[in-house]
């Protein structure tokens, strides 16, 4: 038991890297295709989840990276966009310990680019498609029979797909209504409320590049707050949501975090211009 725990462990962290690797690399393409072309890789995803042997093909370590590439060139080529088959061939070229990998990665970067979307509306954006999946959510959890509706294999896909879309509300944005009708359509054998959440975590994967955690050794005052929120706009490019936290002990007098990027006293350079930019 031990040892099957191990390997379970080792394969999602495995998987973990893989991923965070390929949205790294395709981050601007994802930006750029938004829900458009969430779709496009929604699309392929279902193509893989149709063919086993693509999906073997596409995680057999045995292959190399160019004879994978083909394969998607050969299949997606002629009819993907060159954002799409991009996306399509990072994944296609990591490594993955399973051959459903592929498609569970390729679920979360179409789930990326939907919500990047909405991240062009800054952090104001990413909450409201944030709200949008949670508040879908509640709305099934309260009732049995909408539960049933969305999960009945016997009711037409568009038949489930129009009920999704009245409970999500003819305001929902375009990503929103895109997440909420796959986890419905094709939840890929897990309840739809649980598809919904996984994509909120995308959403709220997200947001966390919009937040600044700001820990400081003495409190600020408004002027010192709005010198730090200008520094930081400064330094990432973006206006940020400001959390501050006061804490005698921090390193250097301030530590900031955004997301995974961490400034604090061993970034001296970056931490000191904030300072500088704070003491006006």
């Amino acid at each position: 038991a031990r040892k099957r725990s191990t390997t379970r462990c080792a394969r999602a962290s495995s998987f973990r890297d893989s991923l965070t690797a390929s949205l790294q690399a395709v981050g601007p393409v994802l930006d750029e295709g938004g829900v458009a072309l969430a779709r496009e890789l929604f699309s392929a995803l279902d193509v893989v989840d149709e063919q086993g042997a693509l999906r073997r093909a596409l995680t057999d370590p045995a292959w190399s990276t160019e004879r994978r590439h083909g394969l998607v060139d050969s299949l997606f080529g002629t009819r993907a966009t060159p954002g799409a088959l991009q996306v399509l061939k990072d994944l296609a070229g990591r490594r993955w310990s399973a051959e459903r990998d592929f498609g569970d990665a390729l679920e979360t970067v179409a789930a990326h680019a939907a919500a990047a979307e909405s991240a062009r509306g800054g952090h104001d954006g990413l909450s409201a498609l944030s709200g949008e999946l949670l508040a879908f959510n509640r709305l099934t959890e309260e009732s049995h029979e909408v539960q049933r509706a969305l999960t009945d294999r016997q009711a037409p896909v568009e038949a489930r797909a129009a009920l999704a879309r009245r409970l999500l509300g003819s305001t929902a944005s375009p990503a929103g209504q895109l997440l909420v009708e796959r986890a419905v359509t094709v939840p890929r054998g897990v309840k739809p409320s649980v598809a919904v959440r996984a994509h909120a975590d995308v959403v709220a994967e997200r947001q966390r590049q919009w937040i600044a955690e700001v820990t400081v050794a003495r409190p600020l005052g408004q002027v010192q707050q709005e010198r730090l929120a200008d520094g930081l706009r400064r330094t990432f490019g973006r206006d940020l949501v400001v959390d501050v936290t006061v804490d005698p002990a921090v390193v250097g007098g301030i530590r900031v975090q955004v997301g995974d990027d961490v400034i604090d006293a061993s970034v001296a350079s970056r931490l000191n211009d904030l300072q500088r930019r704070m003491a006006g």
